[in-house]
Protein backbone atom coordinates (compact mmCIF):
# COMPACT_ATOMS: atom_id res chain seq x y z
CA UNK A 1 0.00 0.00 0.00
CA UNK A 2 1.12 3.48 -0.68
CA UNK A 3 0.44 6.53 1.43
CA UNK A 4 -2.69 7.84 -0.50
CA UNK A 5 -4.33 4.33 -0.04
CA UNK A 6 -6.26 1.90 -2.47
CA UNK A 7 -9.30 1.73 -4.34
CA UNK A 8 -10.63 -1.49 -3.93
CA UNK A 9 -13.03 -2.75 -6.99
CA UNK A 10 -15.51 -4.94 -5.72
CA UNK A 11 -16.63 -8.26 -7.71
CA UNK A 12 -20.44 -9.27 -7.79
CA UNK A 13 -19.15 -12.60 -5.52
CA UNK A 14 -17.37 -10.47 -3.23
CA UNK A 15 -19.72 -7.83 -2.76
CA UNK A 16 -22.23 -10.63 -1.92
CA UNK A 17 -20.04 -12.30 0.29
CA UNK A 18 -19.13 -9.70 2.48
CA UNK A 19 -22.49 -9.11 3.83
CA UNK A 20 -24.58 -6.33 4.47
CA UNK A 21 -22.70 -5.16 7.43
CA UNK A 22 -19.38 -5.14 6.03
CA UNK A 23 -20.67 -3.39 2.82
CA UNK A 24 -22.07 -0.36 5.30
CA UNK A 25 -18.87 0.03 6.87
CA UNK A 26 -17.00 3.33 6.70
CA UNK A 27 -14.30 1.62 5.23
CA UNK A 28 -16.18 0.14 2.67
CA UNK A 29 -17.56 2.83 1.82
CA UNK A 30 -14.82 5.39 1.40
CA UNK A 31 -12.87 2.58 -0.56
CA UNK A 32 -14.83 0.67 -2.51
CA UNK A 33 -15.12 1.11 -6.37
CA UNK A 34 -18.53 -1.27 -7.73
CA UNK A 35 -18.30 -1.58 -11.57
CA UNK A 36 -21.88 -0.45 -12.71
CA UNK A 37 -22.67 -4.05 -14.28
CA UNK A 38 -21.52 -5.61 -11.14
CA UNK A 39 -24.16 -3.45 -9.17
CA UNK A 40 -26.61 -4.07 -11.76
CA UNK A 41 -25.76 -8.20 -11.15
CA UNK A 42 -26.57 -7.24 -7.53
CA UNK A 43 -30.36 -5.46 -8.09
CA UNK A 44 -31.75 -7.62 -5.06
CA UNK A 45 -29.50 -6.33 -2.52
CA UNK A 46 -31.77 -4.81 0.05
CA UNK A 47 -28.89 -2.27 0.27
CA UNK A 48 -28.55 -1.47 -3.04
CA UNK A 49 -29.25 2.38 -3.14
CA UNK A 50 -26.57 3.08 -0.67
CA UNK A 51 -24.20 0.91 -2.95
CA UNK A 52 -25.25 3.10 -6.06
CA UNK A 53 -22.72 5.53 -3.87
CA UNK A 54 -20.08 3.74 -4.97
CA UNK A 55 -20.55 3.14 -8.93
CA UNK A 56 -17.91 2.99 -11.34
CA UNK A 57 -19.81 3.34 -14.66
CA UNK A 58 -19.00 1.99 -17.70
CA UNK A 59 -17.02 5.26 -20.11
CA UNK A 60 -16.13 5.40 -22.95
CA UNK A 61 -12.74 4.35 -21.42
CA UNK A 62 -13.50 1.91 -19.19
CA UNK A 63 -14.84 0.12 -22.73
CA UNK A 64 -11.21 0.78 -24.06
CA UNK A 65 -9.77 -1.62 -21.80
CA UNK A 66 -12.17 -4.04 -22.30
CA UNK A 67 -11.56 -4.35 -25.33
CA UNK A 68 -8.07 -5.05 -24.83
CA UNK A 69 -8.85 -7.36 -22.06
CA UNK A 70 -10.86 -9.35 -24.50
CA UNK A 71 -8.29 -9.36 -26.97
CA UNK A 72 -6.20 -11.50 -24.75
CA UNK A 73 -8.51 -14.14 -23.92
CA UNK A 74 -8.28 -16.97 -26.33
CA UNK A 75 -11.70 -17.91 -28.54
CA UNK A 76 -13.03 -20.60 -27.32
CA UNK A 77 -12.05 -20.34 -23.97
CA UNK A 78 -14.76 -19.52 -21.07
CA UNK A 79 -13.66 -18.89 -17.85
CA UNK A 80 -13.72 -15.31 -18.15
CA UNK A 81 -16.57 -15.06 -19.66
CA UNK A 82 -19.45 -17.29 -20.91
CA UNK A 83 -22.13 -15.44 -22.69
CA UNK A 84 -24.48 -18.25 -23.85
CA UNK A 85 -24.62 -19.99 -19.91
CA UNK A 86 -25.07 -16.05 -18.71
CA UNK A 87 -21.80 -16.28 -16.40
CA UNK A 88 -19.33 -13.70 -15.79
CA UNK A 89 -21.09 -10.89 -17.16
CA UNK A 90 -19.14 -8.63 -15.36
CA UNK A 91 -16.04 -10.64 -14.87
CA UNK A 92 -14.03 -8.60 -17.30
CA UNK A 93 -15.68 -5.13 -16.33
CA UNK A 94 -13.80 -5.49 -12.74
CA UNK A 95 -10.73 -5.92 -14.50
CA UNK A 96 -11.89 -2.90 -16.90
CA UNK A 97 -12.57 -0.59 -14.12
CA UNK A 98 -9.72 -1.11 -12.22
CA UNK A 99 -6.99 -0.11 -15.04
CA UNK A 100 -9.33 2.90 -15.95
CA UNK A 101 -8.91 3.81 -12.60
CA UNK A 102 -5.45 3.36 -12.11
CA UNK A 103 -5.02 4.94 -15.17
CA UNK A 104 -6.95 8.02 -14.48
CA UNK A 105 -5.35 8.51 -11.07
CA UNK A 106 -1.58 8.12 -11.90
CA UNK A 107 -1.64 11.41 -14.06
CA UNK A 108 -1.51 12.53 -9.90
CA UNK A 109 1.99 12.36 -8.46
CA UNK A 110 0.71 10.81 -5.88
CA UNK A 111 -2.24 8.29 -6.44
CA UNK A 112 -4.16 5.50 -4.84
CA UNK A 113 -3.25 1.48 -5.78
CA UNK A 114 -6.04 -0.03 -7.17
CA UNK A 115 -7.41 -3.20 -6.13
CA UNK A 116 -9.25 -6.05 -7.35
CA UNK A 117 -11.11 -8.06 -5.13
CA UNK A 118 -12.98 -11.56 -6.06
CA UNK A 119 -13.24 -15.23 -5.15
CA UNK A 120 -13.23 -16.00 -9.27
CA UNK A 121 -9.66 -17.67 -10.28
CA UNK A 122 -10.42 -16.07 -14.13
CA UNK A 123 -10.62 -12.60 -12.78
CA UNK A 124 -7.74 -12.59 -10.11
CA UNK A 125 -5.32 -14.50 -13.39
CA UNK A 126 -6.60 -11.43 -15.77
CA UNK A 127 -6.09 -8.36 -13.29
CA UNK A 128 -2.61 -10.16 -12.26
CA UNK A 129 -1.77 -10.88 -16.10
CA UNK A 130 -2.80 -6.95 -16.46
CA UNK A 131 -0.22 -5.79 -13.13
CA UNK A 132 -3.52 -5.24 -10.56
CA UNK A 133 -2.79 -6.68 -7.20
CA UNK A 134 -6.15 -8.78 -6.23
CA UNK A 135 -7.26 -9.32 -2.75
CA UNK A 136 -9.18 -12.48 -2.04
CA UNK A 137 -13.02 -11.95 -0.54
CA UNK A 138 -11.70 -13.56 2.85
CA UNK A 139 -8.72 -11.21 2.59
CA UNK A 140 -10.93 -7.82 2.27
CA UNK A 141 -13.56 -8.91 4.49
CA UNK A 142 -10.59 -9.07 7.47
CA UNK A 143 -8.81 -5.54 6.23
CA UNK A 144 -12.79 -4.07 6.69
CA UNK A 145 -13.19 -5.84 10.00
CA UNK A 146 -9.63 -4.84 10.99
CA UNK A 147 -10.42 -1.33 10.55
CA UNK A 148 -13.54 -0.66 11.96
CA UNK A 149 -11.83 -2.92 15.68
CA UNK A 150 -9.55 0.07 15.00
CA UNK A 151 -11.65 2.92 14.83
Amino acid sequence: MNAFGRRFVIDTNALSQLGRKRRASEFFLENAVIPEEVLHESAGFPDIATLHDNVHPTTPRVLHWLSRIMETVPSGDTRLVDLYANRGNADPLVVACALEGQEHDNQMLLSPEWVVVTADEAVRKKAREFGLKVLSNSEFAVLIDNTDARS
